[in-house]
């Protein structure tokens, strides 16, 4: 503890000389690099942010505020039933605003769609903010995007059910990754797959219903309505989920869950039947979270890059931000890369 205050002190004592001399650049080369500006080679603005990130330089948030005459405060809205998604996603903004000498704010939007409205409202009435980013699902409440353009803010959504004029977005192609997904299961020998839906209120839980009937089609493979289960992309709707399908006459050989979270539902309910997991059941999950690798058989599962992705949200609202003309929407979309562990195998003999 005391070894963590002390490098905390450490960086808050740091001046903007003592990243120019071990950058071998001048201070005003600094100043430059940390506020953005475009006058600077790339070679150089690397080797800057390079020496910030090993001494753990944080700029003076309110110095650099009242000399660039703009916030240097990013406000980040959420409400998101997976824990995991949203830990992974707000280490991603934070290091990123860190990095770059910003600072995030951080506000739980509520259940309800009163809640959300009400921290909207507090949010975008305290006057200090240069944007905000919203994941989903808030980033689909028709009020709270109405507010935020009302404010005027730049604004970057996050997976949003549709595109929304005055609004960049950072996405993947959920489609394809889950049909990907999907035509790996069916690569295995799996015939019988069952899939676990997502929150109906997100876009990406349509998405990846989609592509994973769309593989099953493409190899002529029959979902009956029983194989398909509404989750909410919670552990507990996963294990509600699991046991519809684990107690079916004719089970499922393999499940393919809309997020890791439900997946982990589904092997810790398995071994209540008695099926071992990936023998008897193959189990396949979205996202690559934390809990992922932290159960066992670990989870295999499609990754998408979330903290790269809350990192990419960072630069736009600040690029939209600095630029009082920058008025263009943007998308984003990442690759997303099919991680196979050790809970998916060829499907069971004489299935």
């Amino acid at each position: 503890m005391a070894e963590q205050k002390s490098r905390a002190n450490k960086g808050a004592s740091l001046t903007l000389k003592d990243v120019a001399t071990r950058a071998g650049v001048s201070s005003m080369t600094v100043s430059r690099v940390l506020n953005h500006e475009p006058n600077v080679k790339a070679h150089t603005r690397e080797k800057v942010m390079a020496v910030v990130k090993e001494l753990g330089y944080r700029p003076n948030l309110s110095a650099r505020s009242l000399a660039a005459g703009q916030s240097l405060f990013i406000g980040l809205l959420y409400n998101n039933p997976s824990a995991a998604y949203m830990s992974e996603f707000l280490i991603g903004a934070m290091n990123a605003c860190r990095l770059k000498g910003y600072h995030l704010v951080l506000e739980n939007c509520g259940e309800t769609n009163e809640e959300w409205d009400e921290a909207v409202g507090n949010v975008l009435n305290d006057g200090r903010f240069m944007g905000v980013i919203v994941p989903p699902p808030v980033c689909n409440y028709p009020s709270v995007m109405d507010a935020i353009a009302d404010a005027g803010l730049p604004c970057v959504r996050v997976s949003p059910n549709e595109d929304l004029a005055g609004a960049s977005t950072v996405n993947i192609n959920d489609f394809e990754a889950a049909k990907a997904a999907t035509e790996r299961l069916i690569d295995l020998g799996h015939k019988r797959i069952a899939f676990i839906k997502g929150h109906p209120n997100q876009a990406a839980s349509r998405e990846r219903h989609a592509g994973f009937m769309a593989a099953m089609a493409d190899h002529g493979l029959q979902v009956p309505d029983t194989h398909v289960c509404q989750g909410y992309f919670d552990y507990k709707s996963g294990l509600a989920s699991a046991e519809k399908l684990l107690t079916l006459q004719g089970r499922p050989t393999a499940i393919f869950a809309s997020n890791d979270d439900m997946a982990a539902a589904v092997v810790a309910l398995a071994a209540k039947y008695n099926l071992h997991v990936p023998t008897d059941l193959s189990v396949i999950g979205f996202d690559d979270t934390t809990i992922a690798t932290t159960i066992w058989p670990q989870l295999s599962t499609v990754r998408q890059p979330i903290s790269e992705m809350a990192a990419a949200a960072v630069d736009l609202v600040i690029s939209h931000g600095q630029k009082a003309d920058d008025s263009d929407d943007r998308t984003e979309t990442f690759n997303f890369t099919l991680v196979e562990r050790e809970s998916t195998a060829p499907a069971p003999l004489g299935t």
